[in-house]
């Protein structure tokens, strides 16, 4: 069991899980406004995961693991289960719709890039930034 759970993740997230990436907490809708704002002088990432699903594990752990970005973005953490009115308030904002694991890309105020499930481990995030 220890393998598969090292793989599909187990229970709710650690502070030690996303070490490696300087992730800001998304927990509210005002926050969107500010994303957008701030998009315009530095591009503003989202990642959106589901705490129960394997596969959202799996790619959140495939991401974390290849991250080099450095100060290049902000890094934004969503986690679906504790505040799916954020999730909604995302594919209203910047017309998306809604899938997970997810990754988008916000530059001067809107998405300029998205994407999910494995695709996710497989861009090179910096060619979009």
């Amino acid at each position: 069991m220890g393998l598969f759970n090292s793989v599909f993740g187990k229970g709710a997230e650690t502070r030690q899980d996303r070490a490696q990436i300087p992730w800001i907490s998304l927990t509210s809708t005002e926050q969107l406004e500010e994303i957008a704002k701030k998009s315009n002088t530095v591009p503003q990432v989202i990642f959106k995961h589901s705490t129960t699903c394997g596969i959202s594990r799996m790619v959140l752990n495939m991401f974390t693991n290849s991250f080099n970005l450095g100060n290049e973005a902000e890094m934004y953490f969503l986690d679906l289960h504790g505040y799916r009115e954020v999730s909604n308030a995302i594919e209203s904002r910047f017309g998306v719709i809604h899938e997970s694991p997810q990754l988008l890309i916000i530059k001067n105020g809107e998405v300029n890039f998205h994407t999910s499930h494995g695709a996710i481990a497989d861009m090179d995030l910096k060619a979009y930034l």
